[in-house]
């Protein structure tokens, strides 16, 4: 197939209905949340996309809804910018510190909570920013692990990531790496031999896939999983409870069962953070409880993550519990 025939991230509304995953009837309200939130999405996600609002349609396509923020909604609801030292880097740990070194993603969840700022043109930071960055964590000696995080840092190239994985290995008192990302499962195809190989590290090294649906595992996801897991890149799971994708027994059952065939141990079950326009998505913490609840003895406790819900104010995460 000619290059300029090889299937591309969808952009757009309009590419969205050309390739029958949106209403014609919606682009025009689509158009208009792409003026405030970027669209992306991949042709490895557009292939599991049975219809907008199936469990992975409805994580990535665009909803008129998302131009309505409610009241309790803000613009950086994990409060990364009180916590930012430099450009870059967010410290809202004593030992911790995240790492964004560009905010472009494969695609551009519906939920994101930098939904604010992230999207294609990158936020790429110079060399300038990122050395500045990482002579701040040379600088601060209590910090024993870094994120990488964005954006996604596996949207860098394999030398890009290499430099870095070379820099944290030059900081004495970094103990641990890890990256999340989407990338293994939206867009599979990435994740070359080059770009495994960029992974290797000194340091411990811990690479965060996020996925919320068990249909996310692809063949293609699987397969890439493997080649990251036979590298000995040990994989740890993130979720987001969402309204609509993953909010019964069955489906978070099936995701974390899913995980596990792929060799991904579930991490963290995230409550769903309070950005703009994102309330259809909201599932009240009480509910979330008593579906992890309703695990506990249906699946091994290797299949069970932490159900973790960020702190007002940049307090970090810490695991949901009931009031009172």
């Amino acid at each position: 197939m000619p290059d300029d025939a090889m299937p591309r991230t969808m952009r757009s509304a309009q590419a969205l209905v050309a390739a029958g995953l949106l209403d014609p009837a919606a682009e025009a309200a689509v158009a208009r949340v792409a003026e405030r939130y970027a669209i992306a999405v991949t042709p490895a996600v557009a292939g599991l996309i049975g219809a907008p609002d199936d469990p992975i349609g409805r994580q990535y396509i665009p909803d008129a809804a998302e131009l309505i923020t409610a009241p309790d909604e803000i613009e950086d609801p994990t409060a990364d910018a009180p916590f930012t030292p430099v450009k870059g880097v967010v410290r809202r740990y004593p030992d911790r510190a995240l790492l964004k070194p560009l905010l472009a993603c494969p695609v551009y969840c519906r939920f994101c909570f930098r939904r604010e700022v992230v999207g294609p043109d990158g936020g790429l930071l110079t060399e300038a920013e990122l050395a500045a960055a990482l002579d701040w964590l040379a600088a601060t000696p209590a910090i024993r692990e870094v994120i990488l995080t964005g954006g996604d840092p596996l949207m860098l190239s394999p030398r890009r990531l290499s430099a870095l994985m070379r820099a944290f290995g030059q900081i004495p008192h970094l103990e641990i790496v890890r990256v999340h990302s989407r990338v293994p499962v939206a867009d599979p195809a990435r994740v070359t031999p080059e770009l495994v190989a960029a992974l290797d590290s000194d340091k411990a090294f811990f690479l965060c896939v996020h996925a919320n649906h068990a249909r996310e595992f692809s063949a293609e996801a699987a397969a890439a999983l493997r080649r990251l897991s036979r590298a000995g890149v040990p994989l740890l799971g993130q979720s987001v409870l969402l309204r609509g994708v993953n909010d019964s027994p069955e489906t978070l059952e099936d995701l974390f069962r899913a995980m596990l065939r792929c060799r991904v141990k579930p991490y963290y079950l995230h409550q769903l953070d309070k950005a703009p326009g994102t309330a259809r998505f909201r599932v009240p913490a009480e509910e979330g409880l008593a579906l992890v609840e309703g695990l506990r003895g249906r699946i091994s406790g290797l299949a069970q993550p932490t159900y973790v819900t960020e702190t007002p104010g940049g307090g970090g995460k810490v695991p949901v519990r009931r009031a009172g």
